[in-house]
């Protein structure tokens, strides 16, 4: 495509758009829901639905510049210890609502770098998940890791309590955009941390790389991919670099004026996407690829891939339950998130006897259909708006919409049916962006005397 259609596209698809890994995205989130509200949502559960559970740890060994994650540096292990012993308050005050015994499908923990947690604390995080609910067999319990910062025995520790896949981040291999960055991380350590962990039994292997990063080009991101995709990490998720200094303080420490342009972004999103193909990955979705026996794969060619607050998974259930200062839970009433500072955190599970939830958002039942429709394109790029639970419902508007991209090759339209191109996946949030009626409505983010937008750039 030439340099003139690129510059015409940015100027048509530019601005900023949620990621949609939820709907209502987090930013309706409000006041309005609070603990009272989560805790009538928990009390509702069938007794019979299985749930999956997440614990975020907001703490790192060092920051990384480019990060827009609510996290911290704790030094201290009597700190982290004692943030693992609230991770367990919470989720003892959890069951007592939702019942013991559930079956749990999908088990994981973020950050931030939960490999924070110590050895100690993270076996009695597992032994309380084991006491009051019914890991399946096949469940997948996941960590991601920092390979600058694995503790000694981690790996091994993994493998022991039965983890099945670990995510870890490269962003970029090059040593100008890492020093821009604040993360020096070799190849050499990426390849030790895969190499452990494989070792200790644990077969799914993430990697996370960004495109978009200061001094970044489309030739050295292309090396960055097929240096990486020499390891065989079962997944990559190659994700647009988000700038938004006036959320996240530390991303002021990047040198903006070294920032590729848009229309460079979508050449070194293209020139890695080609890379991964060449490499024998397939693309899913918006901003994942997979080696073809992969479940995600699986899931992708049998219709059942999700999308939720983690990005794409196998996880089926309907029912996520969110531990940590900001985890967010995904539950049938709607979203709930927790008190995000981890000291307000803590306070409120020991001053309080009820959750430490700080804000959410009900679904109605248009929140419900559209989120399905959401969720459903931005997982299979397709549509069928006559059939399902879209049938008989009014998308008239949203069909003129599309037109747009139609004419610019990213949609193709057939009666009822909605399908994204191949060309069109770069602007799969456009079109899943056509069936979301919140966003417009939604105030501009206020920074000080100056508005700023509540999502991060399209592309």
């Amino acid at each position: 495509m030439s340099a003139a259609s690129l510059s015409d596209l940015v100027l048509r698809y530019g601005g900023n758009l949620p990621r949609y890994t939820s709907y209502p995205t987090a930013a309706s989130f409000t006041e309005a829901v609070g603990p009272a509200q989560a805790e009538q949502w928990l009390r509702a559960l069938p007794a019979d639905e299985p749930v999956s559970l997440y614990f975020h740890v907001p703490f790192c060994d060092e920051l990384c510049r480019f990060c827009g994650c609510n996290t911290s540096v704790m030094r201290h292990e009597d700190g982290r210890m004692a943030y693992g012993d609230l991770l367990r308050e919470e989720l003892r005050r959890i069951v007592a609502l939702v019942g013991s015994g559930r079956r749990v499908r999908h088990l994981q923990f973020g950050g931030g770098t939960p490999s924070t947690l110590p050895a100690a604390s993270l076996r009695q995080v597992l032994r309380s998940v084991r006491q009051f609910f019914r890991i399946d067999p096949d469940a997948e319990l996941a960590m991601e890791l920092d390979p600058r910062h694995v503790p000694s025995g981690y790996p091994e520790l993994l493998g022991a309590l039965g983890f099945t896949r670990i995510s870890i981040g490269v962003q970029d291999l090059e040593e100008k955009v890492q020093e821009a960055c604040g993360r020096h991380q070799s190849f050499a350590q990426t390849e030790a941390c895969l190499t452990a962990v494989r070792n200790a039994g644990v077969s799914g292997v993430n990697v996370d790389l960004i495109y978009g990063l200061p001094y970044q080009t489309e030739e050295s991101v292309a090396a960055t991919a097929r240096k990486i995709a020499s390891l065989r990490p079962s997944r990559l998720a190659v994700f647009g670099y988000a700038h938004v200094p006036w959320k996240q303080k530390r991303q002021r420490l990047i040198p903006e004026e070294a920032l590729p342009l848009p229309v460079e972004r979508l050449r070194q999103r293209a020139r890695m996407e080609e890379v991964l193909c060449e490499e024998g990955y397939l693309p899913i979705g918006l901003d994942h690829y997979a080696l073809p026996d992969d479940p995600l794969v699986k899931a992708a060619q049998a219709g059942t891939l999700r999308r939720n607050f983690q990005g794409y998974t196998t996880d089926s259930s309907a029912v996520l339950l969110g531990m940590g200062a900001s985890a967010i839970s995904m539950l049938p009433g709607g979203y709930t998130q927790n008190i995000t500072a981890v000291a307000p955190y803590a306070r409120a599970l020991a001053d309080q006897p009820g959750l430490p939830v700080a804000r959410g958002v009900a679904r109605t039942a248009d929140d419900t259909l559209r989120g399905r429709l959401i969720e459903e394109l931005m997982c299979t790029m397709q549509l069928d708006l006559e059939a399902g639970p879209a049938k008989g419902h009014d998308f008239s508007a949203e069909y003129a919409a599309l037109k747009p991209l139609v004419q610019d090759g990213f949609v193709v339209l057939d009666g009822g049916s909605v399908r994204v191109t191949p060309e069109g996946r770069p602007f799969l949030r456009h079109v899943a962006a056509v069936f979301d009626t919140r966003r417009n409505a939604l105030p501009v983010a206020d920074s000080g005397a100056t508005p700023q937008p509540r999502f991060a750039t399209a592309l």
